[in-house]
């Protein structure tokens, strides 16, 4: 079977294009898939995450996957990050310093991919945080890998990518899953039917969570308060459903089509000079 992609950026259009990808070939059994990115001229390297969460599903099913019609600017970057090198394409060096790599993390993996948010975050142009608030805002990356492992039940790992865009002065992060979304993780803990929009604006609700005896969302308010002091963009995906926050204020939409897991994505406005420190530390 042969698909393509056309432009991927971190936005409603891009995910919803992932989406529709997703629906096209999710159903595949024992055959080969092409996909075709000549109609793609420019895709945002830190989509790596989610392309990689339904392009590894695919696989899984026993397809065979290549990639075909990369432009030589989207080669060349993801050749960096490390994703096309998955599907036999050369490694390209880093020179620059902008990638965080690609990876697909065991679902065991919570020291090692601390440790990658760790190395890979340093010198990407995130505003100056005090040494406890700069643990704390690691520690909360930390808790959306966890919220992944403990929710979604993705046994195909989780995804992770970044890329630092200097000319555009932001700094992308995403974590993404192949899990059974925020329906799934209500429906465990509730028994209840819900559509995806309801279930995502329950669980981004403040103080709402679907585990035990255990307060909720604790590293997710930490990052949204970070992100609208600093004038960045928090974007979510789950199932059918796409939620965006911003200084502006939030949004819920739907997807159009279906993502088969939850995405994360926290973009950091780089042209802020602020230094930023809890409150408490006076």
């Amino acid at each position: 079977m042969k698909a393509g992609i056309s432009d991927i950026k971190t936005d409603l259009q891009g995910f919803g294009r992932l989406a529709q990808l997703n629906a096209e070939v999710g159903d595949l059994l024992f055959e080969r898939l092409d996909l075709d990115c000549s109609g793609c001229k420019w895709f945002d390297a830190n989509m790596s995450a989610p392309l990689g969460v339904i392009l590894a599903r695919v696989a899984d099913n026993l397809n065979d996957v290549t990639i075909t019609g990369v432009v030589p600017s989207i080669q060349n970057i993801l050749s960096k990050n490390s994703f096309l090198t998955n599907y036999g394409f050369p490694a390209v060096a880093d020179t620059n310093g902008t990638v965080v790599p690609y990876k697909r993390f065991d679902r065991k993996d919570d020291r090692y991919f601390a440790s990658y948010v760790n190395q890979y975050t340093q010198g990407k142009g995130i505003p100056v945080m005090s040494p406890l608030l700069k643990r704390k805002f690691h520690e909360a990356i930390g808790e959306l890998f966890a919220n992944a492992i403990t929710h979604s039940e993705s046994r195909l790992g989780i995804f992770a990518c970044g890329h630092y865009f200097p000319g555009k002065q932001r700094f992308d992060f995403c974590i993404a899953d192949a899990g059974s979304g925020f329906v799934g993780a209500i429906q465990r803990a509730f028994g209840m039917e819900v559509d995806s929009l309801k279930a995502m604006k329950f669980c981004l609700k403040e103080g709402n969570t679907t585990k035990r005896n255990e307060p909720g969302g604790l590293g997710l308010k930490l990052i949204k308060d970070f992100i609208e002091l600093n004038k960045g963009r928090l974007v979510i995906v789950s199932n059918s459903a796409y939620y965006e926050f911003s200084h502006d204020g939030e949004k819920f939409k739907e997807l159009g089509s279906f993502f088969p897991g939850t995405c994360i994505n926290i973009e950091i406005n780089t042209a802020d000079r602020s230094a930023y420190r809890l409150d408490y530390e006076g």
